[in-house]
């Protein structure tokens, strides 16, 4: 597999932007967050807002640059055709695809930890000036603390997983526009479902099954016990996702003439 992670990361490090787009990941989910936080008050102890979530809200847009990433990660190859040079170059698909998801998860992890750590830093400047102290009831954000960290490495993992679910999704529809498309839906249509549902037993199912909703719930650290689902099982719902796609992918790899 040496030769073909070789391969795919000189591919990968010589497609337009990606310079740009892994710098993107970090600068979006620092500013949203910072963002977020700086609008954002707490004027007693009932506010209820989750401060740890708040600080990590730039995650949700980031998500989305993370998505452009992987989708161009290989829907090029087939818009030109390369795709048809690589299989003739490398024979075994299945691990071209493995190859694909390593070279793109490695830095996707990077760029997310730099984001998620920049995100907190944020947070702990921000949020003690909109009245979260300790008085409210709200300490300092700390990655000592347990739900800090981990809301913080949760976060991580989420963007890394969202990169393996979007690039299984490419690899099945094999056009950019489509790919995105149905990123997209993955990302936003069971939150809107969410909300045009009424009865209560239907919203929480799909807040179970969506891939965002159930793996965001990593982020919490207020309220556990009123979650639909809880931070690691929603973040496993969000790897189910992504190993769906990503054998189906696989299969079809395999199947397919290119």
């Amino acid at each position: 597999m040496k030769r073909e992670i070789h391969a795919e990361w000189t591919k990968l490090r010589t497609l337009a932007g990606t310079g740009w787009v892994l710098l993107a990941i970090p600068v979006l989910t620092v500013a949203l967050g910072a963002a977020a936080g700086a609008t954002t008050t707490c004027a007693s102890a009932r506010c209820n807002h989750d401060a740890v979530r708040l600080a990590l809200t730039g995650v949700q847009l980031s998500q989305v640059v993370v998505a452009i990433l992987a989708v161009l990660a290989i829907t090029g190859e087939h818009t030109t055709g390369l795709i048809r040079t690589t299989f003739t170059a490398m024979p075994r698909r299945s691990t071209v695809l493995a190859a694909k998801a390593a070279v793109l998860t490695g830095p996707t992890l990077v760029a997310a930890i730099l984001g998620v750590l920049g995100s907190v830093l944020a947070g702990q400047l921000i949020l003690p000036g909109q009245g979260f102290t300790p008085a409210h009831g709200y300490p300092p954000l700390s990655l000592t603390d347990g739900l800090v960290l981990r809301a913080a490495a949760g976060s991580v993992l989420y963007l890394t997983l969202i990169a393996v679910l979007c690039l299984g999704v490419a690899a099945i529809v094999r056009d950019s526009a489509a790919a995105m498309g149905v990123v997209l839906a993955l990302f936003y249509l069971f939150p809107i479902l969410i909300h045009l549902v009424s009865d209560p037993d239907w919203q929480r199912l799909l807040f179970r099954i969506s891939p965002t909703n159930a793996g965001l719930a990593i982020q919490a650290s207020m309220n556990l016990d009123l979650l639909p689902i809880g931070p690691w099982p929603g973040l496993g719902v969000l790897a189910a996702w992504a190993a769906a796609a990503l054998l189906a992918a696989g299969l079809l790899v395999r199947l397919r003439d290119v």
